[in-house]
């Protein structure tokens, strides 16, 4: 045996063509990573197809694998984005009938409002910040 005959087989290449599959912990390749682990080093798919997938939990959940090589910078958070961000935030966390915003997001599909509103249950002065006196600066 000279070493001529001899393959590098990857033992979970499926060898028709599509994806590769790896086990949960089982994929051990450095230069791959999930969009998770892409967005805390600071990257992003970049419009790559992924290169294979990780299966859990008898494959009910599953991850794509994208190349590290071929990841792109995240696009930074602009004074605009910013802007989008606090106003959906806003929306999520104001009362509607007390306008105060709280620190958390509201229950506002099932109640439609706060506890305090909705039950009379108080809410801690500190987990809100009271709405602007609107009677005062129309004096």
């Amino acid at each position: 045996m000279d070493g001529r005959d001899l393959v590098d087989v990857d033992p979970y290449d499926p060898g028709d063509g599509s994806i590769p599959v790896f086990r949960w912990r089982q994929a051990g390749c450095e230069n791959l990573a999930t969009r998770r682990q892409l967005r805390e080093m600071g990257l992003r798919p970049g419009g790559q197809e992924p290169v294979a997938r990780i299966e859990c939990r008898g494959g009910r959940r599953w991850a794509w694998l994208y190349r590290i090589d071929r990841a792109l910078p995240k696009f930074p958070m602009t004074l605009a984005k910013e802007a989008a961000l606090d106003r959906a935030m806003a929306a999520r966390q104001t009362c509607p009938a007390c306008r105060r915003r709280y620190f958390h997001c509201l229950p506002l599909r099932s109640l439609g409002s706060c506890l305090e509103c909705s039950d009379g249950t108080p809410a801690d002065p500190a987990s809100y910040i009271a709405p602007p006196a609107t009677h005062l600066l129309a004096a």
